[in-house]
């Protein structure tokens, strides 16, 4: 067992899979900071339950990087001594839709960052659900989408947001599982882990059509949504759709909505220009012949899409420890 800091009088975290893509990041992140205590365990320990135990329990706010099983048995050896004091913000699927859970979305609604602030558990956004919610959430709640429109949904992700294993496969050259090709198609069956968040958490009650790519960069992302504008319930031009989602998203700075596009104003929407940020830009691309708009988000997969809203996450809870 490690300790990085140790100073009583700071706030304890402990990230629970601090070597993998997404722990790893968080640790880089919160590395320099001067006003927390680390602490860790060295990666030949990470599987001793005892000392995880110790580290979930003894720290002030633990940060789970696991896989769904993991995530939740380590939220059952917090709770299974009584411990009511250590919160708990957790990155993987397994809580994202449940009722008793803060979704740690700050920006999703007014009021959203003072829930998270407050909560003793909190379930992190998924990277594809971050873009997707931002983009029809406001919409639904203006009324200007219902929440059951036939939504489809179209992203681009850097292979970083595969983990490690991914990771290897498009990195080493020499594995017999290399990934050669530049960009594909995966989740074909749609039934992605991150749809029901999306629908949960965005308001939808009908299940889009959702399909995912990997390309060939490691971090950034696009998350894009295609829109008829005379199938939509009411406000149904270009400009209200921005109107919606820059009232939305005013006063904050974290999701930046970028001006109304129409026609072939803008050439190129790239999905690296954001990696290494923890900020997300949304555009309303419209077409004045034709009625069709679309939606995009642009953010890192490991920013705003997972490490970065993780640690926005925790600068939420810290005053209120």
């Amino acid at each position: 067992m490690l300790i990085l800091k140790d100073n009583a009088m700071k706030p304890k975290i402990f990230i629970d899979g601090e070597h993998g893509t997404t722990g790893l990041q968080i640790r880089e992140r919160l590395a320099k900071r001067d006003d927390l205590e680390i602490l860790s365990l060295a990666h030949e320990l990470r599987r001793d339950d005892a000392l995880r135990a110790e580290m979930l329990n003894d720290c002030d706010v633990a940060i789970l990087c696991l896989p769904d099983d993991a995530a939740r048995e380590a939220v059952s050896l917090i709770g299974g001594g009584g411990n009511s004091r250590t919160r708990i913000i957790d990155t993987s699927t397994a809580h994202r839709t449940h009722a008793d859970w803060v979704f740690g979305f700050a920006e999703i609604s007014a009021g959203q960052a003072k829930l998270i602030a407050n909560a003793k558990r909190i379930s992190n956004p998924g990277c594809y659900s971050t873009g997707a919610i931002a983009l029809v959430k406001p919409l639904i709640d203006v009324g200007i989408m219902s929440s059951d429109h036939p939504v489809t949904i179209n992203a681009v992700s850097g292979y970083t947001g595969g983990g490690k294993q991914l990771i290897a496969q498009m990195e080493d050259t020499s594995r017999d599982d290399h990934v050669a090709t530049s960009y594909y198609l995966y989740a074909l069956g749609l039934g992605h882990k991150h749809v029901p968040e999306i629908m949960t958490r965005g308001g939808l009650t009908r299940r889009p059509v959702f399909t995912p790519a990997v390309g060939r960069f490691a971090q950034g992302m696009l998350v894009s949504i295609p829109l008829h504008l005379d199938t939509l319930t009411g406000g149904n031009t270009a400009n209200a759709i921005h109107d919606a989602l820059t009232n939305h998203y005013s006063g904050q700075n974290i999701v930046e909505v970028a001006p109304l596009s129409v026609g072939s104003e803008l050439s190129k929407i790239c999905p690296e220009d954001y990696a290494g940020l923890d900020t997300m830009k949304l555009y309303v691309l419209g077409d004045k012949d034709t009625g069709h708009v679309n939606l995009v988000a642009q953010l890192d997969n490991l920013g705003k899409g997972a490490s970065g809203a993780a640690v926005q996450n925790l600068n939420l809870v810290l005053p209120t420890l």
